[in-house]
């Protein structure tokens, strides 16, 4: 008996969050850098960019009741559509922005049984206890957090070139395709668990 050919798969959705509102960021020129890695390793998927800057999130946290404005409700779409997350985050005081925790609380059963991956840049510590602080709170949201990131250490706008920053050519793609490989396998496997199997 022939087994069954296996079905084509649609291609993967990854939103690809820019966290950062301070001025004179950076934050887009690292999502413009990781996105074109992205889509030249992964050409099939489709990258969603989702910047905290653009988005007229509520001042005050509504209640769960609350009905959604058609902004609002489109925002959540954009997030429950998506098979994966990717996170742009820079360190502020050790930890990440109050507007992106404002817009991941915003949001819960969106999140859930996803996998989650990072982008980070900063001082000496390259973003990483931004990264370490966020993995907490993403546990806590049902996801999964791939453990292989992307950090820019000492990165300030005269250092980030289109390609890059300056002092580290090589080893920001190489931790990027690791990222990605890592995102792509868990989102595979994560969005066929969830249609046999609804998360709960």
């Amino acid at each position: 008996m022939t087994a069954p050919k296996p079905q084509p798969q649609p291609p993967l959705r990854v939103a690809v969050i820019i966290g950062s509102l301070r001025e004179g960021r950076i934050a887009p020129t690292v999502a413009d850098w990781f996105t074109t890695q992205a889509t030249e390793h992964a050409p099939t998927t489709h990258f969603d960019i989702i910047d905290v800057a653009t988005l007229n999130l509520p001042e005050i946290h509504p209640s769960w009741s609350h009905e959604r404005t058609p902004e609002q409700a489109e925002l959540a779409a954009r997030i429950q559509h998506a098979d994966a997350y990717v996170i742009i985050t820079p360190e502020y005081n050790h930890s990440f922005p109050a507007h992106l925790k404002h817009l991941i609380d915003l949001h819960y059963t969106e999140w859930r049984a996803k996998p989650v991956g990072f982008v980070s840049y900063g001082g000496v510590a390259g973003g990483l206890r931004a990264v370490e602080q966020l993995r907490l709170v993403f546990a806590e949201l049902h996801c999964v957090t791939v453990r292989d990131s992307v950090s820019f250490h000492k990165v300030t706008p005269d250092h980030f070139a289109a390609d890059g920053p300056a002092h580290d050519p090589e080893g920001a793609p190489g931790a990027a395709k690791v990222l990605l490989d890592q995102l792509d396998w868990w989102a595979h496997a994560l969005r066929t668990a969830r249609a046999e199997r609804p998360y709960r």
